[in-house]
């Protein structure tokens, strides 16, 4: 899931959200929990001390004396932390076993009829909770003091106790919701998924249009994509009708301009006539090829077996060439395309097969092969060959090492052209078998799904 996906921004937008608001609950249950605990706490020391209230009478001689002993064990066991006294402000009158020889310290006011509740260090270092109530016994002068405490200890583990199963608990329900978040998400964008897959079928020529049914929301984009499909289609349609045209249209006259300087028989005016004519045959050439291609280059869908291509072109030059007894070998995988117009690979094959077979002892061979997602398309001959200082010039337009080979020098500068335009170019190396080699690279099509 990469970072600028609508992916990662609808599950990174809910995952904070979700997170914040476990947050937020887990703060206030644990802290409504708190409360519960240490309220309940404090009923507990209040019912003691009501107990111990109770059971406290004056005997004879103003004696303090409990008629009974409370229940809680643990105040018998010394510096247990749970603790009573009784007692006026000179000191404790009667105390719990568990307090030894140590004392509670009494608060300093207490209001008639009302209970005080402080938290108070024990004898043995202990955070403890106090209630304390002043009471007057009949027979007594003076108020007591009755104070029973507690350890917080036990209300502080309880309360770990609940924010360990709270945190686990909040961080399960998290998972659980960042989980149900990725599967709503993945379900959610599946359609654009589908769309995305339907665009790269048309542009590797596996389909023409989009398939499939859409949701309403993506329903009108996939209209507007088929739409604007179709206008392209029309438009190169267009353009390639606009250059034939033209094609058409100047070679006509061109034609009519070299019969005449032929008529008109040898002379200073034919001859100029007749090398202007070539070179404006050549010019229209190169650039009627320019135009086409720049029109089809980038036409999603376009593919083309390179196989077919080759087979072609090897047995139309064979015929060509039948005199020289040639032997064009292709070697060609029967499934391997070229993201291209078919016209536009046969004019680069044509042009390199036939300088090939031009220059060829008798052996010309094509192989193509894809790497990386690119063709790698070499045609060999084992001909002369080129010097490593000349192969750049004879690329340029117009430009010919030997008059006595016929052409117009501009193949291999038509075949620069039209690769650049597909992003891939020609370069010329030496060939395995002796003479020269034309390594052409151009967009490979997807594979075909079966």
């Amino acid at each position: 899931m990469r970072l600028n996906s609508l992916a990662f921004r609808l599950i990174a937008g809910a995952a904070v959200w979700s997170l914040a608001a476990l947050l937020a609950g887990g703060i206030a249950l644990s802290t409504l929990f708190r409360d519960y605990v240490e309220r309940s706490f404090d009923a507990r020391l209040l019912v003691l001390l009501e107990s111990l209230v109770a059971a406290s009478e004056v005997g004879d001689g103003g004696r303090l004396e409990l008629t009974r002993i409370s229940g809680e064990p643990r105040f018998q066991q010394p510096y247990s932390g749970w603790y009573w006294q009784i007692g006026g402000r000179g000191g404790p009158e009667l105390r719990s076993r568990s307090l030894w020889d140590q004392e509670l310290a009494v608060p300093a006011a207490i209001a008639a009829g009302s209970i005080r509740r402080e938290h108070a260090v024990g004898p043995d270092d202990q955070a403890l909770r106090v209630v304390a109530r002043e009471i007057r016994l009949p027979g007594r002068d003076g108020a007591l003091v009755f104070s029973v405490a507690g350890d917080l200890h036990e209300v502080d583990t309880e309360i770990r106790r609940f924010n360990g199963t709270l945190v686990w608990s909040l961080g399960l329900l998290g998972v659980g919701l960042i989980t149900a978040m990725l599967i709503q998400v993945h379900f959610g964008l599946q359609p654009l998924r589908r769309l995305g897959r339907a665009l790269a079928n048309i542009r590797a020529g596996q389909a023409e249009r989009l398939v499939g049914r859409y949701p309403a929301e993506i329903t009108p984009l996939a209209e507007e994509l088929d739409q604007l499909l179709d206008e392209n289609q029309a438009v190169v349609e267009r353009a390639r009708t606009h250059v034939g045209n033209l094609a058409h249209a100047l070679k006509t006259p061109i034609s009519i301009l070299t019969n005449e300087a032929a008529a008109a028989g040898p002379g200073p005016l034919a001859g100029l006539v007749e090398r202007q004519v070539a070179l404006m045959r050549r010019h229209v050439d190169h650039y009627l090829a320019r135009a086409r291609t720049a029109a089809t280059a980038r036409v999603l869908g376009a593919r083309t077996n390179v196989a077919a291509v080759a087979g072609d072109l090897a047995r139309a030059l064979q015929r060509i060439h039948a005199d020289r007894d040639l032997e064009i070998a292709v070697d060609s995988p029967p499934a391997l395309d070229f993201r291209g117009e078919r016209q536009d690979l046969e004019e680069m094959l044509g042009n390199l097969l036939d300088n090939a077979c031009k220059w060829s002892n008798g052996r010309v061979r094509l192989a193509a092969a894809r790497a990386d997602g690119r063709l790698r398309l070499t045609i060999d001959d084992d001909g002369p060959g080129l010097a490593p200082a000349l192969r750049e010039q004879v690329l340029e337009r117009g430009a010919r090492l030997d008059e006595t080979k016929p052409g117009s020098g501009l193949g291999l500068a038509i075949v620069r052209d039209i690769a650049r335009l597909y992003g891939g170019e020609v370069e010329l190396e030496s060939s395995p078998l002796g003479g020269l080699r034309a390594a052409l690279d151009l967009p490979a099509a997807a594979e075909r799904t079966a």
